[in-house]
């Protein structure tokens, strides 16, 4: 239980409503136990005017007495009618306080998680796959649901009514009560150990229902890889598999399950033939009357159920505290980027200084910067190249604060990064990703997507300057045109070029462009480039890249090798130098003219 104290933030703000709730309970189950106290008259009654008819066989009164007694019998079923409809009316109030809170409940837990969700690192979202993050928020606190609305309704629901009944039939005959109640703690002992199992089977059902959804989701994402690569069979027998797996371990539940139930309505009987027969003895003891025995039987019906959900309940609590452990394990992890706020915002001129960065990877413990240094101006543009993996990207992720450095220090203007204000730093930035993203929305909305406030002639522009204009109003909607999840239905230079757009309208003081020109070619590129020199022109820019036809027009060109920068200059200083750069440049040189021959 005490993974689910947690909890206990979210029932103090409901404490009052539930307080309420615990009234009609208790209101609902007085309703419930009083029926039993009509009916044991009620068979008296009839027992002992039976009686009285056969006495009065042979006079005329006979038929005056029948129907006087009818009228009392139709009473006695009127008062239980009408009983049993403020009973029902409690019982609808009673769970539209406790179950309505365990919505809100649910409301808040998954704006909570959502809300943290938002703040944790770039590094959390690489160690951990989309569908465990989704299920915390959809099954996990949907079982914790379970357990602050049905679980504590019910587990309240039969400690009231067992006080009421127990109490009620205690206060008529000790024996029978004792009787009436032996097989409950052989209930409650199966009850333990049985659900015990059917809670280790049901966590496992929830892991692999885990892993089938990721796989689902896997497979729907990478829908256009496996369709070129041929593989929907092998994913189709993966699927299968995950499937077959989930349903052994479901069959494996349903058989405790269809073992557990029987058995616990055998112990129900048992109790049910215990008091007829301990009751007949005292009957004829003379101990109590025949009515007793009909009210005790309505009492032990009353008790099945609530005591047959005891285990059901317990599952609940129990499933709900698994999830809700692995929900406090994402609470409980702080982001690792921390904004000190030791200074005020301010606006930012783009002055960019590294100092002997180091960075290396937390999720993988590969060194992606080693000692790397240098400094761009404010308006000027810096461009960084080298081959696959050499950190260029990495560079942007530290500006960006993704990731904070190991060693050495970024500062901004002379002031450290970590000093600024994290919100009001990045609002002042724009970032063209190496994989681009585009929301399941408009095309007019992903290219806003960074702005809050827009006019439809910002919006054109910010598309003309990512030459992208054109292929826009081609489409039968226009701006108003669904690219679909992630972008599908574009091209791969369209998205880039949406992408590039977004960037430009925020018209940020610093902008970076991570091989956001990749998939375009060499015509369309030069196209973006001319119109990116007036964006660009004041403000500062970063533009990582492994072409040189794309960065050898930049204020300052860092060659990377190895997280580490190996040559430094201008494009003609480093052509001069004949290295790696010059010889990256005359094999894509060599490349375009193979190309264009």
């Amino acid at each position: 239980m005490k993974e689910l104290f947690s909890l206990n933030k979210y029932l103090y703000k409901y404490r009052y409503r539930m307080l309420l709730g615990v009234v009609f309970i208790t209101l609902s189950n007085w309703f419930g136990v009083f029926p039993a106290q009509v009916i044991r008259l009620a068979f008296d009654l009839v027992k002992e005017q039976i009686s009285l008819y056969n006495y009065l066989h042979h006079f005329d009164r006979q038929a005056l007495f029948y129907q006087g007694f009818i009228s009392v019998v139709l009473l006695f079923g009127f008062i239980v009618f009408i009983v049993a409809i403020i009973k029902g009316v409690f019982m609808f109030f009673m769970r539209q306080t406790i179950i309505v809170v365990s919505r809100l409940i649910e409301y808040d837990m998954k704006n909570e998680i959502y809300h943290h969700y938002q703040f944790l690192n770039l590094s959390f979202y690489r160690k951990n796959n989309t569908g465990d993050l989704m299920n915390r928020v959809s099954e996990d606190v949907g079982r914790v649901r379970m357990y602050i609305g049905p679980a504590i309704m019910y587990t309240l629901n039969l400690i009231v009514l067992f006080i009421l009944v127990i109490s009620t039939m205690i206060s008529v005959n000790p024996k029978l009560t004792f009787y009436a109640v032996l097989p409950m703690p052989f209930l409650f002992v199966s009850i333990y150990f049985v659900q015990n199992l059917i809670n280790t089977k049901s966590e496992q059902i929830q892991a692999q229902l885990s892993t089938l959804s990721n796989t689902i989701q896997e497979s729907f994402s990478g829908i256009r890889v496996i369709k070129a690569y041929v593989r929907e069979n092998e994913i189709k027998d993966k699927f299968n598999e995950e499937s077959e797996e989930y349903r052994r371990k479901t069959m494996g539940l349903v058989n405790v399950q269809a073992v557990f139930f029987p058995t616990v309505l055998t112990l129900i009987g048992i109790s049910t033939l215990l008091t007829i027969y301990v009751g007949g003895k005292e009957v004829i003891a003379g101990n109590i009357t025949a009515g007793n025995i009909a009210e005790f039987i309505v009492y032990v019906n009353m008790l099945t159920w609530p005591v047959t959900s005891v285990g059901w309940v317990t599952s609940l609590v129990q499933r709900a505290s698994a999830s809700q452990k692995r929900i406090n394990e994402y609470l409980h992890t702080e982001p690792s980027i921390i904004n000190d706020n030791t200074i005020d915002e301010i606006a930012l001129s783009g002055h960019i200084k590294f100092e002997n960065v180091s960075f290396t990877y937390p999720e993988t413990g590969i060194k992606a910067l080693d000692n790397v240094s240098f400094e761009i101006g404010v308006g000027k543009t810096l461009a960084i190249t080298g081959r696959t993996g050499s950190g260029k990207s990495s560079i942007a992720n530290l500006l960006f604060r993704m990731y904070d450095v190991d060693q050495g220090r970024i500062s901004i203007d002379n002031v450290d990064v970590k000093k600024l204000p994290l919100y009001h730093y990045r609002n002042q930035m724009a970032l063209v990703p190496q994989e681009v993203f585009l929301f399941s929305d408009t095309i007019r909305n992903n290219i806003a997507f960074g702005i809050d406030h827009f006019t439809e002639e910002q919006i054109v522009q910010a598309a003309q300057n990512a030459v992208v204009y054109d292929n826009i109003i081609q489409f039968d909607k226009g701006f108003d045109t669904l690219v679909g999840e992630r972008g599908i239905t574009l091209s791969g230079g369209q998205k880039q070029r949406i992408s590039i757009a977004r960037a430009i309208l925020k018209e940020p003081k610093i902008l970076v462009f991570d091989d956001a020109l990749s998939a375009v070619d060499t015509k369309t590129e030069e196209a973006i480039l001319k119109q990116l020199k007036s964006i660009m022109k004041n403000r500062t820019s970063i533009i990582i890249s492994h072409r040189v036809s794309t960065v050898k027009h930049a204020d300052l060109i860092v060659y990377m090798e190895n997280g580490k920068i190996i040559e430094k200059g201008t494009h003609d200083e480093l052509v001069a130098l004949k290295k790696s750069y010059a010889e990256l440049y005359q094999k894509q040189l060599l490349e375009e003219e193979s190309v264009e021959m």
